[in-house]
């Protein structure tokens, strides 16, 4: 019978981490290469005409439901909708969402818990 050629741990470690990134690194590159040489990939679509200049803020005064909200806080929601893909004009009125289920959600968990 043969001996083995190393007995420490260390070396026989490191051995088997080399051997572990380089099985690793040849499954990237064939993903590499497969991405590239791809047959279904779809065509690069030529580039859109320039975009349009960003649209201004909405011309008549936005309404919002609470009078807390400021006019920096307003311009931002606007400014949110509007980079999603809406036109400030298509904003009508910024208001909190209604959710009593949360509300009362938080009132009975606060009725159960034991003291």
């Amino acid at each position: 019978m043969h001996q083995p050629v190393t007995n420490n741990p260390f070396v026989i470690m490191f051995i088997n981490m080399v051997i572990v990134f380089a099985v690793l690194t040849a499954i990237w590159g064939l993903i590499e290469l497969t991405h590239r040489l791809d047959p279904t990939k779809k065509k690069a679509e030529p580039p859109a005409a320039s975009p349009s200049a960003p649209t201004s803020a909405p011309t008549g005064p936005v309404k919002s439901a609470s009078t807390g909200l400021s006019s920096e806080t307003v311009a931002v929601i606007a400014a949110a909708v509007t980079a999603c893909g809406y036109s400030a004009d298509q904003i009508h009125a910024i208001r909190p969402a209604e959710q009593p289920a949360w509300r009362n959600y938080g009132r009975v968990s606060g009725m159960r818990t034991s003291r």
